[in-house]
């Protein structure tokens, strides 16, 4: 299988199977549902939309109510639906706007789609994280977990060395890296990689609740602590907190870096409406490719 479409496969079922196995009941939840929608808008627009993504967006979310949905992105997509203006819409409910991590969770089909031009992939991030979440922590949550992803999709088992991955990789993310809150955590996180610190003294400096400030640094964290996606989602998966969409995004970046192939079976067997998501994969990739041709 040609190696980027097999990270484009990888990344999407990865969002999915980490999201399922984080909820615990078999299904994936409103994690990979607006990812989903933001892999159909892409693919229907042929690129971003901010407008038709948000329409996409509250389209699924009528379809299926029940994917487990927090309160706030539920009150955008009915006020959306009404007629109102989805620029004003996000800020309205939340006055200085939202910084959970709900748009850094759903971002992998834009990681993937612009994975070679970070400026732009920092330009799209930021206007998709504004349907739902408008606060600095948020936007930069999404385009840091984009831009995650986006190294990893440029990163192969073959040349997989986990200490100059992580070195590289924090460097990197360093230099993108535009948010104070988000350049400590970086930092601290070099510190933790290089201690080997325990799990309690990780949890205890980043976080992993559903502010984006703590659930985006920790998913990076999971995937350069662990070697290979079944140790990344294993680790997240040992501890509480926002265990679906840390998961998700970790699946995301570790999936980047090694591709379909390397999903355990009995999780990629199980994934729910897999042959779907692999569909949206595939169509992206295409598109994507064809733009390079």
């Amino acid at each position: 299988m040609n190696r980027l479409k097999s990270k484009f496969l990888g990344s999407l079922a990865g969002t999915a199977v980490g999201d399922s196995l984080g909820a615990g009941g078999g299904r994936y939840t409103d994690d990979t549902a607006v990812m989903i929608g933001g892999a159909e808008s892409i693919i229907e627009n042929k690129g971003f939309n901010a407008d038709y993504m948000a329409q996409v967006f509250v389209r699924n979310y009528d379809a299926e109510p029940w994917r487990g949905y927090g309160p706030g992105p539920p009150r955008i997509f009915r006020l959306i639906k009404s007629g109102l203006i989805w620029k004003e819409v996000a800020a309205k409910i939340y006055p200085g706007g939202s910084y959970g991590n709900g748009s850094a969770m759903r971002i992998a089909p834009i990681d993937l789609f612009y994975h070679d031009d970070p400026a732009r992939l920092r330009e799209i991030a930021y206007q998709s994280s504004r349907i739902t979440h408008t606060h600095v922590l948020a936007t930069e949550g999404a385009a840091l977990q984009a831009y995650a992803v986006a190294l990893a999709a440029k990163t192969g088992p073959e040349r997989f060395n986990p200490e100059a991955l992580r070195d590289d990789f924090l460097n990197k993310l360093m230099d993108f890296a535009e948010v104070d809150t988000y350049r400590e955590e970086l930092e601290s996180m070099e510190t933790l990689l290089r201690q080997a610190a325990s799990q309690s003294d990780v949890i205890a400096e980043l976080g992993n609740t559903v502010q984006a400030f703590n659930s985006v640094p920790i998913s990076i964290y999971s995937f350069l602590a662990n070697l290979g996606f079944k140790n990344a989602l294993d680790y997240v998966l040992s501890f509480d907190g926002d265990r679906d969409t840390v998961s998700a995004m970790a699946g995301a970046i570790a999936r980047a870096c090694y591709g379909i192939e390397e999903i355990p079976e009995g999780w990629i067997d199980s994934l729910e409406n897999r042959d779907y998501i692999e569909d949206l994969a595939e169509r992206l990739w295409q598109i994507r490719s064809s733009e390079e041709n």
